[in-house]
């Protein structure tokens, strides 16, 4: 496909989404639409063909930096609803427990923002996590993952291997995922398009390993002994605009 098709195609779906109020995605395909566009024309010859799509793709910038704006907005913090200090050692806090009753039917994106993914554990807590958003979130279209990108000197493709054999599973439920990789990332945040963000102190690694190993908390994390750390609950009151 030639990468004026591709861009043609990803800019309509960029405005579909935007009309159904699917920003996450649309902010995604908005980008990847524009730089297909850019680099279509920057092969053009024709200077005046030139000059019109520069005119289109100006358009199209300006609807992406109005998607920017409202996601922006959507991910300040609003009223708390919700907070949980978790002890060391404590038990009886599985995902489901802590925030499984805010993701519903009115879930359709999800960003998460996880510096760490790197460790069998790690990968490991955020399929349980998707798990929990694909019970609860039944209308889910598009879940976004922002993480630290890193290589194992081992086996430098362990990450984009693991992470895209999660993303494959996803998009065979027919939920669209983006990967993005931001080495300054620090904060550890959870966005549901129903207007709430999750943020917890640790981020989805909170969770002890299992000791011994074939004991009770090994699949049922309700079990899990956990690391010292505080959930905090947000309500964006922009959440319906």
């Amino acid at each position: 496909m030639s990468n004026a098709l591709k861009a043609k195609e990803l800019l309509i779906r960029a405005v579909e989404c935007d009309q159904n109020a699917q920003i996450l995605e649309a902010q995604t395909l908005y980008t990847e639409g524009i730089a297909q566009l850019m680099q279509f024309v920057n092969a053009e010859p024709d200077e005046t063909k030139r000059k019109g799509f520069l005119t289109r793709i100006k358009e199209y910038m300006d609807r992406a930096d109005a998607i920017k704006a409202r996601v922006n907005g959507k991910l300040m913090l609003g009223e708390v609803v919700s907070h949980v200090s978790i002890d060391e050692n404590d038990t009886g806090h599985d995902y489901d427990q802590l925030f499984g009753k805010f993701m519903d039917n009115n879930t359709v994106e999800i960003l998460l923002e996880e510096p760490y993914m790197t460790q069998n554990y790690q990968y490991q807590n955020l399929v349980r996590f998707l798990e929990l958003a694909v019970t609860n979130c039944p209308n889910l279209k598009y879940f976004r993952l922002v993480t630290k990108e890193y290589q194992d000197a081992k086996n430098p493709d362990q990450q984009r291997t693991n992470l895209g054999q999660i993303k494959a599973d996803l998009e065979r439920r027919k939920i669209s995922v983006s990967i993005k990789y931001e080495d300054s990332l620090h904060d550890r945040k959870i966005y549901l398009s129903n207007g709430y963000i999750i943020k917890i102190g640790r981020g989805l690694h909170f969770y002890k390993a299992a000791n011994p190993m074939y004991s009770i908390g090994l699949v049922n994390y309700k079990y899990r002994k956990c690391l010292q750390t505080d959930v905090d609950i947000w309500r964006n009151t922009s959440a319906a605009s």
